[in-house]
Formats: structure tokens, sequence, C-alpha cells
């Protein structure tokens, strides 16, 4: 930290449709370079924007949390008004707050909640398919909802982690874990925990769908949550259903 340097808090919703995730890349567009090439243009500084979590490829947010320091004089709004002029219409700060000097967006949340999003009908729906994973067959409601329900508590999701995770502890505290059926066609998943492994939520909800189409059973997936192995869990659930929803701090 530098003399007279602050760290500003953002709040972000963004449409993660068009860009290649959250990470910065030397071709493609993503969210992170996306807006700090905008902080640059305010602020003529280069900064890092931190997130609270990386989200992939075709994800969205409804309430992302990231920081970035700066020794700027520019207020709060005013860095509100310029960087949603200069970031195209799919990203929007919603907030910019002056955070105490020790805040991390990352290792300062004490909790994220996920929401993944299912049309179950024969037919697709035009206008939401970059939104919503379009299931065509037939699901059991009741029995998805009863492997939701066991998810609550302390397990070691291992079972649900894609390779290529930088996650040393597969162990995480599931505080909420929820199934709504929204009306005749939509399912909503709702998941709240201390943190998540590497495509933890889509893991989970491939292999619950795959319960709700009786390829497994509720025993099934009891036994692969115990079995700590992701070769035996179902298919990963497409991007474009999952929204990061909220993040909690102290």
């Amino acid at each position: 930290m530098t003399m007279g340097e602050k760290t500003v808090r953002l709040v972000l919703a963004y449409d993660g449709t068009r860009y290649f995730g959250w990470q910065r890349q030397r071709e493609e567009p993503t969210i992170q370079g996306t807006l700090e090439d905008a902080i640059r243009r305010m602020t003529g500084e280069t900064s890092a924007l931190i997130a609270s979590g990386r989200t992939d490829a075709g994800v969205h947010a409804l309430h992302q949390v990231c920081h970035f320091k700066t020794s700027s004089e520019m207020s709060p709004a005013a860095l509100k008004k310029g960087l949603n002029a200069l970031t195209p219409g799919d990203i929007l700060v919603k907030d910019v707050q002056v955070a105490p000097q020790d805040f991390h967006a990352r290792y300062s949340a004490r909790s994220k909640t996920y929401e993944y999003r299912v049309l179950n009908r024969p037919d697709p729906d035009v206008f939401i398919r970059a939104y919503t994973w379009h299931v065509p067959h037939a699901l059991d409601f009741e029995a998805m909802k009863a492997c939701v329900d066991i998810l609550p508590g302390r397990h070691d999701f291992t079972s649900f982690r894609s390779s290529g995770s930088t996650n040393i502890n597969p162990v995480r505290e599931m505080t909420r874990s929820e199934l709504h059926r929204s009306d005749e066609h939509h399912l909503r998943f709702i998941f709240e925990a201390d943190g998540f492994l590497r495509h933890m939520v889509r893991n989970m909800v491939g292999t619950i769908i795959e319960v709700g189409q009786r390829r497994f059973s509720y025993d099934d997936f009891v036994a692969i949550l115990h079995a700590r192995d992701r070769r035996v869990a179902g298919t990963m659930a497409p991007p474009h259903g999952l929204y990061l929803t909220m993040v909690n701090y102290d």
C-alpha cells in the first residue's frame, strides 16, 4: 500500500454470454479485462481488479464483488458513473464504495450464493437460451429435491470438483441447498456455502438432473457424494444456467 492509496470496492452485475470468463486473457474479452481497461482510462493507473471468485465463460452474475487499489481522488459516485459509461451494456457497476484498507473481495468473503436455472419442457425458449439450461426430458422433481436436501452441512465435495482445481482442501460448509419450481417448467437450484470448488455447482446440478432422469437413484447420489471421486458423478451442467447471486461479508 503506497501513501494516499485507497481500496475501492465494486459490486457488479453482468451477462457472461459473450465473455471468456472473469480472468483477463491476452486475446479474448473478459469481465476483468474490460473493467481494468475502463479503470485505467479513468484514473490513469494500471490497477489489478480482484474478484470474490472467478466465473467461467458464459456464467452470469447478479452480485459480484471486487476491489482495486488507487491513488485517484475521484469520488465513488464519479467512478460509478464513469465506469458505466466506459463499459458495454452487458456489464453494470451497481455500487462503488471506499472500503477499509484491509478489505479483500476474495479473502474477506464469508459465503457465496449461486443459482442455477433449468427450463424443463420439450421445446426450448429462444429468448432465454443463453440464460437457462434446456432439459427436454421429463424429470422426477421429488427425487431431485431429496438429493438437494442432503447437501447442507460440512462435506468433502471432491466428487463434484473438476480437474484443474487449485483448491487444496475439498471440504466446504453448505449452509443452503434448495430446489424450487418457479412454475410448471422452470426450476431453480440455490446453493450457499463458505466456498465452492471448480465447477462444483455445475457438477452437482448435472448429477442431480441425471437423478431426475432416473439414470441415478437417490442412493446412488448419496454414494457419489461420499465416494470423493469425480469419475463416479454425472455430467457437468452447461455454464449459461449459472448465476452468482450474492457474496456475503461480515
